[in-house]
């Protein structure tokens, strides 16, 4: 099982994370939180990404408070400082695995919110090898995604009132306009569908399915 731990920030602050893992030499993710905060659910993905042999931070960025509801939830992103969550805690935790626990290749992953911050800290934080999305988006004027470094896997639900087809295909064209190399993958499903404790939007197929192709572009980027 995981624990929570603290490393440091660049600006010489620290942060709390959920670790999961570990192996000199074995690859890295940073996980990032949906939008209600570092829940279980968080922590059970970053478990099992660890079972895979990833050693895992899920960095808190919330600072411990969890959501209660959807409109608390939306509250507290909306506070959230994008830039200061991308360049200080995801950049951190990137740097924690790779000088304290000696991960060699280090990938990000995130969930909603999680996965804006993914395609944000893949412009805005250096040297990944690799960034997996589920159903986020972040506005072009913080993180242009024709900027992205590391390779791209997408995962988007076709029902999806927020980062919905017309967003997802804006974004598929603007990096393949500039000649990147993303692979975009689209489901008969509704924001939030890999969310196993939510029941009203979950869907086990289309979960398990984005799943597996994590897996395989993993493998492919990290090794």
């Amino acid at each position: 099982m995981g624990q929570m731990i603290e490393f440091d920030r660049p600006d010489g602050g620290r942060s709390g994370g959920y670790l999961a893992g570990g192996g000199q030499g074995a690859p890295g993710m940073v996980l990032i939180q949906e939008w209600w905060g570092l829940k279980p659910h968080i922590k059970d993905i970053a478990e099992r990404l660890a079972t895979a042999g990833i050693t895992t931070l899920a960095p808190d960025l919330y600072r411990g408070r969890i959501a209660a509801d959807a409109d608390e939830a939306s509250h507290m992103m909306n506070g959230l400082d994008f830039a200061d969550a991308t360049t200080q805690d995801l950049q951190g935790a990137l740097s924690y695995l790779r000088d304290e626990l000696g991960c060699g290749k280090v990938g990000v992953m995130g969930y909603c919110m999680g996965g804006a911050l993914t395609i944000a800290a893949g412009v805005h934080v250096p040297d990944l090898q690799a960034a997996v999305c589920y159903y986020g988006i972040p506005p072009t004027e913080f993180a242009d995604p024709a900027r992205i470094g590391p390779p791209l896997l997408g995962h988007f639900a076709r029902r999806d009132d927020w980062c919905t087809p017309e967003k997802v295909d804006a974004l598929e064209q603007r990096m393949k306009s500039a000649g990147l190399h993303p692979v975009i993958h689209r489901y008969e499903a509704d924001h939030a569908f890999s969310n196993s404790t939510r029941p009203e939007v979950y869907d086990a197929a289309a979960a398990e399915l984005a799943w597996q192709r994590t897996m395989d572009f993993l493998k492919q980027h990290l090794g």
